[in-house]
């Protein structure tokens, strides 16, 4: 389990994972696998009956984005986030991490009808960017690991915006307010856990999740916003306890599940007009445009407020190599992917390669910028930076 919770092992498990499924998915057995993928199953008794890839987006998901809103809440209220005075630089150079690859991806997109796919490029995984950082980085001042975190958890917080925002359809507000309903019972009872009757309680937490899941899944707000829900409205302490316990399911289990079935794509043959200009934006944007809205707003927010308190104060260098690690989207790009060409199989598979190679090139660049600036902090004297 140790090794689960590591930064180091769930990075290499994840990237594992995507290309195996990339390599099955152009196998002999490729195409059986891709048809069992999306086989149905149904809850008897209930309208939920979804594909086992969506099982997969919907369902497991919604646990790894109950583990980020309670992440999401810690920082809010008692870590990186907690003041604005802390929070400015990271959420500039978030901003820029956005606006730029966002920018990219619509230059090169322009004219071809497929600009709906401009968030795909705005998410940083942030187990696989740590993990770079944990592999490359030794040497680093904790301030880039900090400001790494704070930006990568503001970037989680935009795309969960997104997901709930563009990509609900025909929402049902009556089984949203529902749902919210059962938000709050269960924000309620989970304040009871630390006295009696701990167990059934935590069963009818489980129960209400369920439940509240179910309701967001059919209201037609994309399921994974019902996990961000409960994790935001969780007790604190108890659900940082749930997150440990999750910790190891969710990185030894639901991410290389959800990666290996996200990759399983077809590579498509390259017509005479080349590949969709979505997988070039989508592979330019998230190491280009991450690299630059990243390090540039950073820079900026650094000049700006350089002279108060407001966060941990970074060499150009090592904003350059936390825009490279941000420009390591995977998990969520690919669910943008899906979200947002999701009624274009040709088009969301080009996405989905745009995702994995455009997050492959970062991490390479991010491997190499990391280690040139561990390597130029150890030669260093202490208390210097440069």
């Amino acid at each position: 389990m140790a090794l689960l919770r590591s930064a180091r092992f769930p990075a290499i498990l994840l990237l594992t994972a995507a290309i195996a499924g990339l390599v099955i998915a152009n196998s002999p057995i490729g195409a059986a696998v891709i048809e069992f993928a999306g086989e149905h199953v149904g809850i008897p008794g209930t309208p939920v009956d979804l594909s086992l890839l969506h099982w997969v987006s919907d369902g497991l998901l919604a646990v790894f984005f109950f583990g980020v809103s309670v992440e999401l809440q810690y920082e809010l209220t008692r870590g990186e986030l907690s003041s604005v005075r802390r929070a400015i630089q990271p959420a500039i150079a978030a901003a820029g991490g956005v606006i730029v690859p966002v920018t990219v991806y619509l230059v090169v997109t322009a004219g071809s009808g497929l600009e709906s796919g401009w968030p795909i490029p705005t998410a940083t995984d942030v187990a696989f960017a740590l993990g770079v950082l944990a592999v490359f980085g030794r040497g680093l001042p904790a301030s880039v690991r900090v400001f790494l975190l704070a930006l990568a958890i503001l970037d989680d917080i935009v795309g969960i915006v997104f997901i709930a925002v563009l990509f609900a359809s025909d929402v049902n507000f009556g089984l949203l307010a529902t749902a919210l309903l059962g938000v709050v019972a269960f924000a309620v009872l989970s304040r009871m856990l630390d006295g009696r009757g701990r167990v059934p309680i935590g069963v009818l937490l489980v129960v209400i999740a369920v439940t509240v899941w179910v309701l967001v899944l059919e209201s037609g707000v994309h399921a994974t916003i019902a996990g961000v829900l409960l994790g935001l409205a969780m007790a604190q302490e108890p659900a940082l306890r749930t997150r440990h316990a999750l910790e190891p399911w969710i990185n030894g289990v639901i991410l290389p599940v959800f990666a290996f079935s996200a990759a399983l794509v077809v590579i498509p043959e390259v017509r005479a007009g080349g590949l969709s200009p979505v997988f070039w934006g989508v592979l330019i944007a998230l190491p280009v445009g991450k690299v630059i809205g990243i390090a540039g707003a950073g820079w900026v927010a650094q000049r700006m407020f350089g002279r108060v308190e407001s966060g941990p104060k970074l060499a150009l260098g090592d904003l350059i190599a936390a825009g490279a690690l941000g420009g390591i989207g995977f998990t969520v790009s690919l669910l943008l992917a899906n979200l947002a060409f999701a009624d274009e199989a040709l088009v969301r598979d080009e996405a989905t390669l745009g995702v994995l190679a455009g997050s492959i090139i970062a991490l390479v660049l991010a491997a190499v910028l990391v280690s040139m600036r561990a390597r130029a902090h150890r030669r260093m004297p202490v208390g210097d930076a440069a």
